[in-house]
């Protein structure tokens, strides 16, 4: 009996400095880290976004880790979950709501009637149809949460101002007007920093551009408070630029609810994955990077 301690008292010894480490030459896909850099692991988070109520996941859009990752933290979340879960995307935009509900709640035509009849992304068959098919089957509500794109293109166009023309129906599907755009804010801050002066962008005004990038957020956040019922949880996934650096949808979640909790995730590419690079630090409660090198989905 001595002995086995002994051993077991050695081994944990041996194993404890190597925990943490990455070896280069495994080839892992991704690695986990906190918002300090920390390496942590799947279980880890998944224990860490099920107590909290609105997880927001900033994928890379054609990247395969992200949306098996997106795929596989949805089943794990509710399996805690169950009844208490909901799904919501920037890929669906909130007038696509109704299609959603006549075709997989309502089951009023199938699903090829569905795809024939709705604005869908490029890459939605293999890339967020699980997502959308892993909700119905499990009964998930699934929430529809982005502007419709030509709003958010008359304010890119026009001004924040084009809203106020709109009818009352079409106002449903935005943030309650007006919204509140903060241009030192830092999504779109470093958005009109960042933001090409040629090409086709000479003709763009630049604070216009980052204030139809703060609707899209701001009605995302919209409509995942209020879809959030009391002890849920939301599950929410979007381009990574709009909750990066805890701004865009979670600086808009914070201003309708002050004591909404939020837990947010990044994915994020380095040429080296063994650590977190300094300007990914704190830029989500879990930063998961994948290598440059990874496949893309299109």
């Amino acid at each position: 009996m001595k002995k086995f301690v002994f051993l077991l008292a050695l081994s944990f010894i041996l194993v404890v400095p190597l925990w943490g480490q990455i070896n280069p030459l495994d080839k892992p896909a991704y690695v986990i880290y906190n918002s300090n850099g920390e390496i942590t692991n799947y279980s880890e988070m998944i224990r860490d976004l099920s107590v909290t109520q609105v997880c927001l996941f900033g994928e890379l859009h054609n990247d395969p880790i992200s949306h098996w990752l997106e795929f596989e933290i949805m089943n794990s979340l509710f399996q805690i979950k169950r009844g208490s879960f909901t799904v919501g995307a920037e890929m669906w935009e909130a007038d696509n709501q109704l299609l959603i509900n006549e075709a997989f709640v309502n089951n009023f035509y199938d699903e090829a009637m569905y795809l024939e009849s709705s604005k869908l992304w490029s890459n939605l068959k293999p890339d967020y149809l699980p997502l959308l098919q892993f909700a119905v089957k499990n009964k998930i509500p699934f929430i529809a949460t982005n502007i419709p794109r030509r709003y958010a293109r008359m304010v890119s166009r026009k001004g924040i101002e084009s809203l106020n023309e709109l009818s009352a129906t079409a106002k449903s599907y935005i943030a309650p007007l007006p919204i509140p755009i903060d241009l030192n804010e830092h999504a779109y801050k470093s958005m009109i920093q960042d933001m090409p002066s040629g090409g086709n962008m000479k003709m763009m005004n630049p604070e216009n551009f980052a204030k139809a990038q703060a609707v899209k957020d701001a009605t995302m956040a919209h409509f995942i408070l209020q879809n959030l019922p009391n002890n849920e949880l939301f599950f929410h996934f979007h381009g990574e630029f709009h909750s990066a650096f805890y701004s865009g949808i979670t600086y808009y979640l914070k201003i309708y609810n002050p004591d909404i909790q939020i837990k947010t995730i990044s994915i994020v590419k380095q040429n080296e994955i063994q650590k977190l690079d300094t300007e990914n630090l704190k830029r989500a409660d879990f930063i998961i990077v994948v290598p440059e090198t990874m496949s893309t989905t299109y």
